[in-house]
Protein backbone atom coordinates (compact mmCIF):
# COMPACT_ATOMS: atom_id res chain seq x y z
CA UNK A 1 0.00 0.00 0.00
CA UNK A 2 1.19 3.52 -0.73
CA UNK A 3 0.52 5.70 2.22
CA UNK A 4 -0.35 9.43 0.97
CA UNK A 5 1.77 12.68 2.99
CA UNK A 6 -0.71 15.96 2.54
CA UNK A 7 1.86 18.57 2.85
CA UNK A 8 0.22 21.17 4.70
CA UNK A 9 2.49 23.88 4.03
CA UNK A 10 0.20 25.78 1.63
CA UNK A 11 -2.83 26.57 4.45
CA UNK A 12 0.08 27.96 6.68
CA UNK A 13 0.66 30.63 3.99
CA UNK A 14 -3.11 31.36 3.95
CA UNK A 15 -3.33 31.78 7.63
CA UNK A 16 -0.14 33.85 7.17
CA UNK A 17 -1.35 36.04 4.27
CA UNK A 18 -3.56 37.80 7.60
CA UNK A 19 -1.99 37.34 10.26
CA UNK A 20 -3.98 35.74 13.05
CA UNK A 21 -4.97 31.84 13.12
CA UNK A 22 -7.79 31.39 10.19
CA UNK A 23 -7.28 28.64 8.93
CA UNK A 24 -5.81 26.57 12.32
CA UNK A 25 -3.44 24.71 10.92
CA UNK A 26 -3.83 21.90 13.65
CA UNK A 27 -6.96 21.75 13.67
CA UNK A 28 -6.72 20.97 9.99
CA UNK A 29 -3.80 19.10 10.43
CA UNK A 30 -5.90 16.22 12.55
CA UNK A 31 -8.96 17.22 10.47
CA UNK A 32 -6.92 15.39 7.50
CA UNK A 33 -5.93 12.61 9.62
CA UNK A 34 -9.43 12.01 10.11
CA UNK A 35 -10.60 12.29 6.37
CA UNK A 36 -8.12 9.51 5.78
CA UNK A 37 -4.64 10.97 5.32
CA UNK A 38 -2.07 8.52 6.39
CA UNK A 39 1.04 11.18 7.19
CA UNK A 40 1.26 14.89 7.68
CA UNK A 41 4.08 17.04 6.08
CA UNK A 42 5.82 20.03 6.77
CA UNK A 43 8.80 22.13 5.24
CA UNK A 44 9.83 24.75 7.68
CA UNK A 45 11.88 27.50 5.60
CA UNK A 46 14.18 29.91 7.73
CA UNK A 47 11.94 32.73 6.51
CA UNK A 48 8.58 31.30 8.19
CA UNK A 49 6.93 32.58 5.34
CA UNK A 50 4.32 29.25 6.10
CA UNK A 51 5.57 26.77 8.12
CA UNK A 52 6.66 28.46 11.48
CA UNK A 53 8.72 26.53 13.82
CA UNK A 54 6.22 27.12 16.84
CA UNK A 55 3.92 25.04 14.01
CA UNK A 56 6.10 22.10 14.08
CA UNK A 57 6.52 21.93 17.42
CA UNK A 58 2.54 22.16 17.99
CA UNK A 59 1.73 19.61 15.56
CA UNK A 60 4.26 17.07 16.62
CA UNK A 61 2.12 16.98 20.02
CA UNK A 62 -1.43 15.88 18.19
CA UNK A 63 -0.53 13.94 15.04
CA UNK A 64 -0.91 10.50 15.40
CA UNK A 65 0.41 9.20 12.02
CA UNK A 66 3.13 9.63 10.47
CA UNK A 67 4.97 13.34 10.72
CA UNK A 68 7.76 14.15 8.05
CA UNK A 69 9.54 17.53 8.32
CA UNK A 70 10.81 18.50 4.76
CA UNK A 71 14.02 21.15 4.30
CA UNK A 72 17.89 21.45 3.91
CA UNK A 73 19.56 19.98 7.55
CA UNK A 74 21.56 23.52 8.13
CA UNK A 75 21.64 23.53 12.06
CA UNK A 76 18.83 24.95 12.72
CA UNK A 77 16.67 21.67 10.92
CA UNK A 78 18.64 19.40 12.60
CA UNK A 79 18.24 20.83 16.20
CA UNK A 80 14.23 20.72 15.38
CA UNK A 81 14.59 17.42 14.25
CA UNK A 82 16.34 16.22 17.62
CA UNK A 83 13.91 18.16 19.42
CA UNK A 84 10.58 16.55 17.82
CA UNK A 85 11.95 13.20 16.62
CA UNK A 86 9.27 12.63 14.04
CA UNK A 87 8.22 9.75 11.85
CA UNK A 88 10.61 10.64 9.29
CA UNK A 89 13.00 13.52 7.64
CA UNK A 90 13.18 14.15 4.08
CA UNK A 91 16.55 16.51 3.10
CA UNK A 92 16.10 18.28 -0.09
CA UNK A 93 19.30 20.83 -1.20
CA UNK A 94 17.31 23.87 -1.69
CA UNK A 95 19.28 26.77 -0.48
CA UNK A 96 16.92 29.39 1.85
CA UNK A 97 15.30 31.43 -0.90
CA UNK A 98 14.19 29.39 -3.32
CA UNK A 99 10.00 29.11 -3.64
CA UNK A 100 10.00 25.42 -3.29
CA UNK A 101 12.19 22.40 -4.63
CA UNK A 102 13.40 22.14 -7.58
CA UNK A 103 16.12 19.65 -7.99
CA UNK A 104 17.54 16.63 -6.02
CA UNK A 105 20.36 16.20 -4.57
CA UNK A 106 23.77 15.31 -6.24
CA UNK A 107 24.64 12.32 -4.15
CA UNK A 108 28.08 12.03 -5.80
CA UNK A 109 29.15 15.32 -4.58
CA UNK A 110 27.36 15.49 -1.33
CA UNK A 111 28.22 12.13 -0.77
CA UNK A 112 30.26 12.70 2.92
CA UNK A 113 28.05 15.44 4.29
CA UNK A 114 24.79 13.54 3.78
CA UNK A 115 26.27 10.22 5.20
CA UNK A 116 27.35 12.32 8.09
CA UNK A 117 23.84 13.71 8.31
CA UNK A 118 21.95 10.64 7.77
CA UNK A 119 23.93 8.93 10.56
CA UNK A 120 22.95 11.24 12.90
CA UNK A 121 19.56 12.03 12.38
CA UNK A 122 18.73 8.11 12.23
CA UNK A 123 20.56 8.04 15.85
CA UNK A 124 17.61 10.37 16.79
CA UNK A 125 15.14 7.18 15.98
CA UNK A 126 14.35 8.72 12.80
CA UNK A 127 13.61 7.28 9.40
CA UNK A 128 15.54 9.64 6.43
CA UNK A 129 14.74 10.14 2.88
CA UNK A 130 16.77 11.88 0.68
CA UNK A 131 15.09 13.97 -2.07
CA UNK A 132 16.68 12.86 -5.64
CA UNK A 133 16.24 12.92 -9.43
CA UNK A 134 15.61 9.96 -11.58
CA UNK A 135 19.04 9.83 -12.55
CA UNK A 136 20.75 6.37 -12.42
CA UNK A 137 24.04 7.58 -11.33
CA UNK A 138 22.72 8.99 -7.89
CA UNK A 139 21.05 5.64 -6.71
CA UNK A 140 24.32 3.67 -5.28
CA UNK A 141 25.49 6.89 -3.58
CA UNK A 142 22.95 7.45 -2.00
CA UNK A 143 22.70 3.87 -0.25
CA UNK A 144 26.47 4.89 0.41
CA UNK A 145 24.94 7.00 2.60
CA UNK A 146 22.73 5.01 4.91
CA UNK A 147 19.58 6.47 4.03
CA UNK A 148 16.44 4.31 4.62
CA UNK A 149 14.47 5.79 1.44
CA UNK A 150 14.82 8.09 -1.26
CA UNK A 151 12.04 10.51 -2.82
CA UNK A 152 11.86 10.76 -6.44
CA UNK A 153 11.47 14.21 -7.69
CA UNK A 154 8.79 14.17 -9.64
CA UNK A 155 7.91 17.51 -11.26
CA UNK A 156 9.93 16.41 -14.56
CA UNK A 157 7.26 13.47 -14.96
CA UNK A 158 4.15 15.92 -14.19
CA UNK A 159 5.87 18.48 -16.56
CA UNK A 160 5.91 15.47 -18.95
CA UNK A 161 2.59 13.24 -18.41
CA UNK A 162 0.07 15.49 -20.46
CA UNK A 163 3.10 14.71 -23.89
CA UNK A 164 3.38 11.26 -23.48
CA UNK A 165 2.66 9.43 -20.01
CA UNK A 166 4.84 6.38 -21.10
CA UNK A 167 7.76 8.20 -21.91
CA UNK A 168 7.75 10.35 -18.97
CA UNK A 169 7.41 7.80 -16.24
CA UNK A 170 10.78 5.26 -18.00
CA UNK A 171 13.17 7.03 -15.78
CA UNK A 172 11.54 6.44 -12.72
CA UNK A 173 10.48 3.14 -13.46
CA UNK A 174 14.36 2.14 -14.31
CA UNK A 175 15.64 4.07 -11.33
CA UNK A 176 12.74 2.49 -8.84
CA UNK A 177 13.82 -0.78 -9.87
CA UNK A 178 17.79 -0.13 -8.88
CA UNK A 179 16.33 1.53 -5.72
CA UNK A 180 14.41 -1.70 -5.04
CA UNK A 181 17.64 -3.91 -5.67
CA UNK A 182 19.47 -1.73 -3.42
CA UNK A 183 16.97 -1.97 -0.52
CA UNK A 184 16.17 1.54 -0.12
CA UNK A 185 12.35 2.61 0.58
CA UNK A 186 11.06 4.55 -2.31
CA UNK A 187 8.64 7.78 -1.86
CA UNK A 188 7.89 10.38 -5.07
CA UNK A 189 6.36 14.49 -4.81
CA UNK A 190 6.18 17.43 -6.43
CA UNK A 191 3.45 18.45 -8.33
CA UNK A 192 1.57 15.05 -8.69
CA UNK A 193 -2.00 15.06 -8.58
CA UNK A 194 -5.28 14.03 -9.34
CA UNK A 195 -4.66 13.62 -13.04
CA UNK A 196 -1.21 11.99 -13.04
CA UNK A 197 -0.54 9.98 -9.84
CA UNK A 198 -2.91 6.63 -10.91
CA UNK A 199 -0.44 6.38 -13.65
CA UNK A 200 3.19 6.42 -11.66
CA UNK A 201 1.48 4.05 -8.36
CA UNK A 202 0.66 1.75 -11.49
CA UNK A 203 3.98 1.87 -13.09
CA UNK A 204 5.61 1.41 -9.39
CA UNK A 205 3.32 -0.59 -7.56
CA UNK A 206 5.76 -0.72 -4.63
CA UNK A 207 6.13 2.97 -3.88
CA UNK A 208 6.07 3.54 -0.12
CA UNK A 209 4.49 7.12 0.09
CA UNK A 210 3.74 10.25 -1.92
CA UNK A 211 3.60 13.57 -0.42
CA UNK A 212 1.43 15.86 -1.84
CA UNK A 213 0.05 19.28 -0.94
CA UNK A 214 -0.40 22.42 -3.68
CA UNK A 215 -2.32 20.27 -5.96
CA UNK A 216 -4.51 18.62 -3.36
CA UNK A 217 -4.64 21.61 -1.48
CA UNK A 218 -5.98 23.66 -4.79
CA UNK A 219 -8.17 20.41 -5.35
CA UNK A 220 -9.60 20.90 -2.49
CA UNK A 221 -11.28 24.42 -2.90
CA UNK A 222 -13.34 22.79 -5.53
CA UNK A 223 -13.77 19.58 -3.91
CA UNK A 224 -13.73 19.82 -0.09
CA UNK A 225 -10.95 18.21 1.78
CA UNK A 226 -12.47 15.40 3.29
CA UNK A 227 -13.91 14.57 -0.11
CA UNK A 228 -10.17 15.87 -1.51
CA UNK A 229 -7.83 13.08 0.80
CA UNK A 230 -10.48 10.17 -0.50
CA UNK A 231 -10.16 10.86 -3.99
CA UNK A 232 -6.29 10.63 -3.60
CA UNK A 233 -6.09 7.76 -1.78
CA UNK A 234 -8.38 5.93 -4.55
CA UNK A 235 -5.79 6.83 -6.81
CA UNK A 236 -3.34 5.22 -4.89
CA UNK A 237 -5.18 1.69 -4.43
CA UNK A 238 -4.18 -1.43 -5.67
Amino acid sequence: MTKLSVNINKIATLRNARGANNPNLVQVALDAERFGAQGITVHPRPDERHIKFQDVLDLAKVISTEFNIEGYPDQRYMDLVKLVRPAQATLVPDPPQAITSSSGWDTIAHQAFLKDVVSELQSYGVRVSIFINPEVKFFEPAKTTGTDRVELYTEPYASNYPINREKAVRPYVEVAAIAKELGLGLNAGHDLDLHNLKFLKQSIPFLDEVSIGHALICDALYYGLENTIQMYRRQLED
